[in-house]
């Protein structure tokens, strides 16, 4: 079928059915069945089916980050670094990023210049790929004629021939999950790689210690291009340097940069201080490649680093929004680690603010999650002079809208639907919570949207001088949709 007529929905529709179905996924848990090289093998073949072969993506001078927390920070902060040197050097001629998950719409997965492509373009592009691989024989060795890669799978395409069409001359690529068998490295010769900080995440697929999970994230790295990485706990760090080491990789580890001394990075914590001290480095390698007149100054950095870093928009993360007698604290955490630092930053948020303090939190899916809540409990306990902690604590699915529920953008048919009408989930979050903290006020609702409604609900009785302090935490698809309905947006 031709392109013409088909709309971004439409492409939304279509690609929510590459979705692999919970019980296929359940089926394959129980089998053990894990992605292995053959996933890579078969991303290839998709590549070559639509025109597109390894060498191709040199084009895009990429530059490639995995890690457990903090590796979607960075890639935001090289991108805004490189499109702060475009806007005044001229170079790169355009700055590609791609990223997961998405917050509100699919399309701000690939981005061109720090914008997300139109819905227009996302529709055009999407079908293209679309039709070439149901029509074209070609890499029938690798790959079934007239099939299609799982959702993340066929974005991640797609990224390829959107920025290869649109010119771009430098990309940032995050790995969706891991590295080593991850859809994302296809890429050969990556202008250079970053591993941020490594934690417990992703179990079932990367292992369940964080030596295992190292082993999966050094897979980006390749030789002929330089690596970098941050302080890491001693195994994840030993299983790194390696990896490296096999593959004949100059793997550096990176203290924090002193030149981010004046620099205001938000939120001004050690861990994003290392995700920026990461971003600077693989910033810089790239300019050295793509500006011969680039040189670093190692006693400062250029005013386009300095505001790339200080000006970078990277939405769902450590964010705050006042809403009449309500503020909102929005972060994004699916670690026990990062969870942590969720907690310790809303603390520091609210310390000398008087108010009910509130919590929002999902996590849906993951069995491991309900194990998460100690420490998020605990943190805001003990950093709250009173030792209260939570007030309210609202435990819902992710599931949108109270009438309508999911947003197309949002649909999900990768957990158990019964799981999510019965809310099984939340209410052994609940079940937990109330041994945790018995004097809490606990809440188990159906929709994001009724949630967001309690919580403003709880301004009526407010006295004077107070406000809600509300963490809206967890999954990045229950901070998306958050924010979809505070800020009626379409795209973030």
């Amino acid at each position: 079928m031709a392109t013409q007529g088909r709309s971004y929905n439409d492409a939304i529709d279509a690609l929510n059915s590459l979705q692999t179905p919970f019980a296929v996924i359940e089926a394959r848990r129980k089998a053990g069945i894990r992605p292995d090289a053959n996933s890579v093998r078969e991303m290839r073949g998709y590549l070559a089916r639509i025109g597109y072969s390894s060498q191709d993506l040199d084009r895009l001078n990429i530059i490639h980050v995995a890690g457990t927390k903090g590796k979607g920070s960075t890639c935001a902060f090289v991108d805004s670094i490189l499109s702060r040197y475009h806007q005044t050097r001229g170079t790169p001629k355009s700055v590609g990023l791609f990223t997961s998950p998405h917050l509100i719409a699919v399309r701000e997965r690939i981005r061109i210049d720090s914008r997300p492509i139109s819905e227009d373009l996302f529709a055009r592009y999407f079908f293209e790929v679309w039709d070439r691989l149901e029509t074209s024989q070609d890499a029938a060795d690798l790959v079934e004629v007239g099939t299609k890669p799982i959702y993340a799978r066929y974005l991640t395409l797609m990224s390829y021939h959107v920025f290869l069409s649109e010119g771009v001359d430098a990309a940032v690529y995050e790995t969706g999950i891991g590295g080593e068998y991850d859809a994302t490295n296809v890429v050969d010769r990556p202008i250079a790689s970053g591993i941020s900080t490594l934690g417990i995440d992703h179990v079932f697929v990367l292992g369940d210690t964080v030596d295992k999970i190292a082993w999966h994230k050094a897979g980006i790295m390749k030789p002929g291009s330089p690596a970098f990485t941050i302080e890491q706990v001693c195994s994840a760090a030993e299983v790194l340097k390696g990896r490296a080491i096999e593959k004949g990789v100059d793997l550096k580890v990176l203290d924090i940069d002193p030149r981010l001394k004046n620099v205001k990075i938000h939120p001004d914590a050690a861990f994003q201080k290392k995700n920026a001290t990461l971003a600077v480095a693989l910033a810089e390698t790239a300019l050295k490649k793509l500006d011969p007149s680039f040189s670093p100054d190692p006693g400062s950095l250029p005013k386009e680093f300095v505001e790339g870093l200080e000006q970078v928009v990277w939405r769902g993360r450590c964010e705050v929004k006042e809403e009449g007698n309500v503020t909102w604290h929005v972060d994004g955490a699916h670690t026990v680690d990062s969870l942590k630092m969720a907690a310790r930053w809303f603390v520091g948020e609210v310390a000398e603010k008087k108010g009910p303090r509130v919590l929002i939190f999902n996590q849906q899916g993951r069995t491991e999650a309900i194990d998460f809540l100690d420490g998020l409990c605990n943190t805001v306990k003990k950093g709250d002079s009173s030792g209260r902690g939570f007030e309210h604590v609202i435990f819902c699915t992710n599931v949108t809208y109270a009438e309508t529920g999911y947003k197309r953008d949002f649909v999900n048919h990768q957990h158990n639907p019964r799981d999510i009408e019965k809310m099984t989930a939340q209410r052994a979050f609940a079940e937990r919570w109330s041994t945790l903290d018995p004097a809490a006020n606990i809440t188990v609702i159906h929709s994001i949207e009724e949630a967001i409604n309690k919580a403003r609900s709880l301004s009526e009785s407010l006295e004077d001088g107070q406000k809600v302090q509300a963490l809206i935490t967890g999954s990045l698809h229950l901070v998306g949709g958050a924010l979809g309905i505070l800020e009626k947006a379409d795209a973030l």
